[in-house]
């Protein structure tokens, strides 16, 4: 071998050797580098952290509680709303309590998408490791709605899971609240004794007092400043929504004197449990059983003092004074956004609660009826006769909150109602195919038409099934094969779902309904669960434009025949059924269908249908107010900063 031969080996093996060092250098100083900067801790947040992630207000209000215990324990902490959190700082972290809760879809609300976000890719992405929060401790609570299945508190899981997937500790394991199907406050409070035992040294935990009224014995007194602050801040309206219940439910010490009853009934669960129930009776219901309820329509209270009545006086010619508003079922399937009941009845899926007989229902449904008209005995303008005839009911709206026909014995509820001639106007929410087409005769069947999309469904209704469209769809068909009387009703929401005219027309040709009704969102202030505003409210122009467009989008197969101005409502026809010799139909002869019912002979809407008085007909000067009524018009002083369009 020459020497030129071995002097260029010799030289390769020497570059190759120090490329080597130096690869091995530079990867022992990153690691190095990473571990100092991502596991030292470098400049920890001196103080804990409580973390929220709330929508609706009640992992706030959790949270707020866990920190006035935390201080009355004297452990200083740092109470962080977690959309103003930068989770850049979390390796800084030494000790971090969440308090979560999951929204649409198993996620959090649009505001925390961030914070959650960050931890999935962090967790995710090996450059990072499973070092990063090697120096923090952890507890999460999640919270969140049981009847949501497999999505149930998906928020506070996930959370957890991608604290441990980065190297965080986890201080105990994670504690689920529902707020539908358990004593939120009850399990929250265990969970913070177990928290604070664990941060005192104590292994058993600490009791936790009453937060709401103060506890002395417990975990010292709350200020009066600090409770009027806190019921300020937590309190957005009167009426508690379902959501945020959660630190105004009774004190855990009324709560034991009920616990063998709360949410079970004969080994059964009640859907009723005394929060529920304390929220709907402040609400003005009057609670029948352990599932059902009537309330007074404030259309009956008018009607019964000669000021009008609603707009199914002026559509169907109904007796507004003579209309009980029940329902057998409080639970629902969906969580609107303009629930005009705020959300204060149970969701769910299925029928899982105990079950009261049918006759039992109407019996006391009628009962309570009949003592809330009595109330209205020497009111302004209640006449003897008026009053009478409202002690005797001939129509039922089983309309009033939730979803009736999830009731199994619905059929003999409505059967029992017949048996007295009183009519029965039903509506569903379009989640229950298989119910609408078992459903026997009804006087007027409704079905919920809230958006002509499936995205818009979903962002309006926050259905519970995953199939929610599919459902809908085949709700809609079912009303095909339906005799009597058949209505799609359609709740317009300005920046919503009042642009969707092609959208809703498409629908049309699926149950080809005998009536479509066009109504106006009602405003029912602003709550937790809905950022519903004034801004949202259509005008009556505006419901009238839309009805005329949808009107001309059937070219001549619906017309719109009827509206009622106060109530910002608008009826569509099918005008080859209902309009005869250019003279409407859209009224009912209510002794006749009584009669048909009776005689047990197949029969269809055509059957029981009577003239419409020229003052309910669209257009009329009168907008669909009867002139034999007086009309009465309350004097406003507030001023409206919204512009009516048209």
């Amino acid at each position: 071998m020459s020497f030129s031969s071995v002097h260029a080996h010799l030289t390769l093996l020497a570059l190759l050797s120090a490329t080597t060092f130096y690869c091995f250098y530079k990867s022992r100083r990153l690691r190095n580098l990473k571990l100092t900067t991502l596991t030292l801790n470098p400049n920890p947040n001196p103080n804990p952290k409580i973390l929220f992630l709330s929508e609706t207000g009640t992992s706030k209000t959790l949270a707020n509680r866990l920190h006035r215990f935390l201080t009355l324990n004297d452990v200083v902490v740092d109470l962080i709303d977690g959309r103003n959190y930068e989770p850049e700082d979390l390796p800084k972290e030494t000790l971090i309590l969440i308090v979560a809760s999951t929204w649409e879809d198993g996620k959090p609300s649009s505001a925390y998408r961030f914070f959650a976000d960050w931890l999935a890719e962090s967790s995710e992405d090996f450059r990072v490791g499973s070092l990063l929060l090697s120096k923090c401790r952890f507890a999460v609570f999640g919270v969140g709605s049981g009847a949501y299945g497999e999505n149930f508190n998906a928020v506070g899981k996930d959370i957890g899971k991608r604290m441990k997937a980065l190297g965080a500790a986890e201080l105990i394991p994670l504690w689920e609240g529902d707020v539908d199907g358990g004593d939120v406050d009850g399990v929250f409070d265990q969970w913070c004794g177990k928290v604070v035992g664990l941060l005192k040294g104590e292994g058993d935990g600490v009791v936790v007092g009453d937060l709401e009224n103060g506890d002395d014995a417990e975990c010292g007194v709350l200020s009066s400043d600090e409770e009027e602050s806190d019921e300020e801040e937590e309190a957005e309206s009167e009426i508690v929504d379902l959501e945020d219940i959660a630190g105004k439910a009774p004190s855990r010490k009324s709560v034991t004197t009920v616990k063998e009853s709360n949410g079970k009934l004969n080994g059964k669960k009640e859907m009723v449990t005394p929060v529920i129930r304390a929220n709907l009776v402040k609400q003005g219901y009057k609670i029948i059983g352990s599932h059902s309820g009537v309330k007074i329509c404030r259309w009956t209270k008018s009607q019964l003092r000669g000021r009008g009545g609603c707009y199914k006086h002026s559509f169907y010619g109904i007796e507004s004074h003579r209309c009980m508003e029940a329902t057998p079922s409080l639970a629902c399937a969906n969580k609107c956004v303009f629930c005009w009941r705020h959300h204060t009845n149970p969701v769910a899926k299925s029928w899982q609660w105990e079950m009261d007989d049918p006759l039992e229902i109407v019996n006391s449904a009628i009962e309570q009826h009949t003592n809330m008209i009595k109330q209205m005995k020497g009111v302004p303008g209640v006449t003897l006769e008026r009053l009478n005839e409202g002690f005797t009911p001939r129509h039922c709206a089983l309309s009033l909150v939730g979803e009736p026909i999830m009731y199994p014995e619905i059929n003999t509820l409505v059967d029992e109602l017949h048996k007295r001639r009183i009519s029965t106007f039903l509506v569903t929410n379009a989640q229950f195919p298989e119910k609408i087409k078992a459903l026997r005769p009804i006087t007027q069947l409704y079905v919920s038409v809230d958006a002509g999309t499936k995205d818009s469904l979903k962002a309006i209704d926050r259905p519970l099934f995953g199939d929610f469209w599919e459902r809908f769809i085949d709700s809609l068909t079912s009303l095909k094969e339906k005799h009597q009387r058949t209505v799609y009703r359609l709740t317009l929401v300005k920046g919503w779902n009042a642009e969707e005219v092609d959208a809703y027309y498409n629908l049309f040709s699926l149950g080809e309904p005998d009536f479509i009704e066009i109504k106006g969102v009602t405003y029912c202030g602003s709550t937790a669960t809905s950022k519903l505003t004034m801004e949202n409210v259509p005008w009556h122009a505006d419901v009238r434009a839309f009805s005329e467009a949808l009107a001309l989008k059937s070219q001549g197969e619906y017309e719109v025949a009827c509206e009622h101005v106060h109530s910002c409502c608008v009826l569509l026809a099918k005008t080859k059924k209902f309009k005869i010799d250019g003279q409407w139909y859209t009224w009912i002869d209510y002794e006749k269908f009584h009669d048909l019912v009776a005689s047990g002979s197949t029969f269809d809407s055509k059957d029981y249908m009577a003239a419409t008085p020229s003052w309910a007909v669209y257009g009329a000067e009168e907008g669909g107010f009867d002139p034999a009524q007086l009309r009465y018009r309350k004097e406003r002083h507030h001023k409206s900063t919204r512009k009516e369009s048209g």
